[in-house]
């Protein structure tokens, strides 16, 4: 009976940290999800950020404003 028990605690003791386990993948695949979703975020925004540098960067060249006046 004893071998019996020992396997019944051993088999437990497995039981219980599969179950951890479990809850730890889970916990870990739910934080790995909120940052790939953050890095597509933050990935649009700098491509939209990018846009608008350009935009502002081909307003300034076009303006004349590194042109010298007309009087030189």
């Amino acid at each position: 009976m004893h071998k019996i028990e020992a396997l019944e605690a051993r088999i437990e003791a497995l039981e219980t940290r599969l179950s951890h386990q479990d809850r730890v993948i889970e916990d870990l695949n739910a934080m790995v999800t909120d940052q790939w979703k953050q890095i597509e975020t933050l990935t649009r925004q700098i491509a939209r950020l990018d846009q608008q540098l350009l935009e502002v960067s081909d307003s300034a060249g076009s303006s004349g404003e590194n042109e010298p006046p007309p009087h030189y």
